[in-house]
């Protein structure tokens, strides 16, 4: 069974899109999901031969090009529109893979946000198939980082930053280690680094900077071994007097806190809409098992109590898919509203798990078994609960904003 999207009035040339974009995801994402999923050695799932290159690929052919600035407000929407349908479909296909896409894109966004020619030469024109890192957690800084400021540096040694980037003449000079949580950390070609900025004797804040990732100084530590999401790529990274020109500066400490909200909008919301599209596959997957698993010699779906976990799981998913294509909606075309996309992301991931986990009880004894896909959809949600802000500390900035 598909669950049926009732988004009123699509246009059929973005219907054409989702559909084009869900193929991709039935037939190249879920199978090679699974394959890199079972790989013992996280190093053997980017490895040269692996099917994720070849993944990767696929998707870099669709084209799907969301960060050309829209001049009307009914192109924003239509692009937003656009965005949380492939997101959804990229999601229900494989969450791992989703999120590499995802973060594989970001140097080209900020470049594009800078408008600076330079840059979107560099780092964002169209046809760009680098793949790109986000580069802000620290071993010693995780949700925090959202929230990064001076007056934390000048505490106590614990606060102080793992990353630091030095004003040296007409450059920057940066020293420091990126987490282990960092998506496509070892098989990036660029990053969106956001870290501490010094002046040489003062923390002056945060920034963000554009850094090519084949300078003399960038090492990479070893793919993280996890349990959910294996198929994405996440490794430390390591700058030793790295330097970059200053125009690789997309923003200072005086505009930090402005564009940390406007890439957590952006990015929270792309988690709403992801965990959306697994939380779908989870219940489709449930529905299409129930019909076939007989038990008390009914299919399980005609017991009572299965229809009723089933009816709430499915009433779950639909209302965290209307939150998050909302707040996609209106943050793309207002000035937004980052407690909405962190209200998406938390709500979406925790519905995602959830879903999962019961759909997996659904399976019985066999939902604990690898042949079937709801263990890993589980492992792959349970993940998204910690990743891109953990939902307890994002709540507490969400409501900050209240």
């Amino acid at each position: 069974m598909a669950i049926v999207d009732i988004e009123v009035g699509l246009p059929e040339d973005e219907l054409a899109i989702q559909d084009t974009v869900h193929k991709f995801a039935k037939e190249v994402m879920r199978p090679v999901g699974a394959e890199l999923d079972k790989m013992n050695d996280p190093a053997d799932v980017t490895a040269e031969g692996s099917p994720f290159w070849e993944a990767t690929a696929r998707y870099q052919e669709l084209g799907l090009d969301f960060f050309q600035m829209p001049e009307t407000p009914e192109e924003m929407l239509k692009v937003a529109r656009i965005r949380a349908l492939v997101s959804e479909e990229l999601g229900w296909g494989d969450a791992g893979l989703a999120i590499s896409f995802g973060a594989g894109s970001f140097p080209r966004l900020l470049s594009r946000l800078t408008g600076i020619p330079e840059l979107i030469d560099r780092f964002g024109a169209p046809d760009n198939t680098e793949i790109g890192c986000w580069a802000i957690t620290e071993p010693d800084h995780g949700s925090d980082m959202i929230q990064i400021d001076a007056m934390r540096f000048g505490g106590t040694r614990a606060s102080r930053p793992n990353c630091v980037a030095r004003r040296d003449g007409d450059d920057f000079v940066i020293n420091g280690t990126k987490a282990a949580w960092v998506s496509n950390g070892t098989i990036a070609t660029s990053a969106a680094l956001f870290c501490a900025v010094t002046d040489g004797s003062d923390l002056l804040g945060g920034g963000i900077f554009l850094v090519p990732l084949d300078l003399p100084g960038v090492s990479r530590g070893k793919p993280l071994n996890k349990i959910g999401q294996r198929p994405l790529n996440q490794g430390e990274l390591f700058f030793d007097d790295v330097r970059i020109p200053a125009i690789y500066q997309v923003s200072g400490p005086e505009t930090y806190d402005f564009l940390v909200d406007q890439v957590l909008c952006l990015a929270n919301a792309g988690m709403g809409v992801t965990f959306v599209g697994l939380a779908r596959a989870a219940l489709e997957e449930a529905v299409a098992y129930a019909k076939e698993r007989v038990q008390g010699g009914l299919p399980i779906i005609e017991h009572q109590s299965v229809k009723a976990r089933l009816f709430k799981m499915f009433t779950s998913v639909e209302a965290a898919r209307s939150l998050a294509r909302r707040a996609s909606y209106y943050n793309a075309t207002h000035e937004p509203l980052v407690q909405y996309s962190i209200a998406s992301k938390v709500f979406a991931t925790n519905t995602a798990f959830e879903v999962a986990s019961g759909a997996l009880q659904i399976f019985g004894g066999n939902g604990l078994s690898r042949e079937y896909p709801i263990e890993k959809m589980m492992r792959d949600a349970r993940a998204s609960m910690i990743e891109d802000g953990c939902n307890d500390i994002l709540s507490l900035v969400g409501a900050e904003k209240l």
